[in-house]
């Protein structure tokens, strides 16, 4: 239905006319996706919403390696922050009795922060992120060599299988 109605370009005509070009949109992106990552859990967001954010990216001349770790790293934070906190999820699962639920969760703050930190540091230097992946690296061709392991059972090159008649 979503494709039916041009959702695709909807989107795109939203979020490519925000207000302070990349930098906008990827603050409104991280944003947005810290949001969702309160109600949806990381698969659903990147399934559903990773691919109607990347073409609108890509418009914009973001790299698209940078766009999907910033997005990681993003995400990464719905492992931590309730209602879907999984890392929470687990740590009610072994923590003792005696630890109280909100204590769990107050404890993940600042770890939720340091996530926060990352994320603005990824969108501030992306060179971090594309240094050495954006250099073409130089191949000498003459000197790749390919070798092929013979084994010692195998039919030598020319045997070839035995011809059935047909009935």
């Amino acid at each position: 239905v979503f494709q039916g109605v041009n959702g695709p370009h909807w989107v795109e005509s939203l979020l490519g006319d925000l207000p302070g070009g990349q930098v906008g949109f990827l603050v409104t992106v991280s944003v947005f996706v810290f949001v969702f990552a309160f109600f949806l859990d990381f698969f659903e967001i990147a399934f559903i919403i990773v691919p109607l954010l990347a073409p609108v990216a890509q418009k914009m001349g973001i790299d698209l390696v940078w766009f999907g770790v910033l997005l990681c790293v993003i995400l990464q934070t719905s492992f931590l922050h309730p209602p879907f906190g999984f890392a929470l999820f687990y740590l009610r699962g072994i923590a003792p009795r005696e630890v109280k639920t909100s204590d769990m969760y107050w404890g993940a703050v600042p770890w939720l922060l340091l996530q926060l930190v990352v994320a603005s540091i990824v969108i501030v230097w992306p060179g971090l992120v594309t240094t050495w992946i954006d250099k073409p690296q130089a191949i000498d061709l003459d000197k790749v060599k390919i070798e092929v392991p013979v084994e010692p059972y195998a039919p030598p090159p020319e045997f070839a299988p035995l011809e059935i008649p047909a009935k």
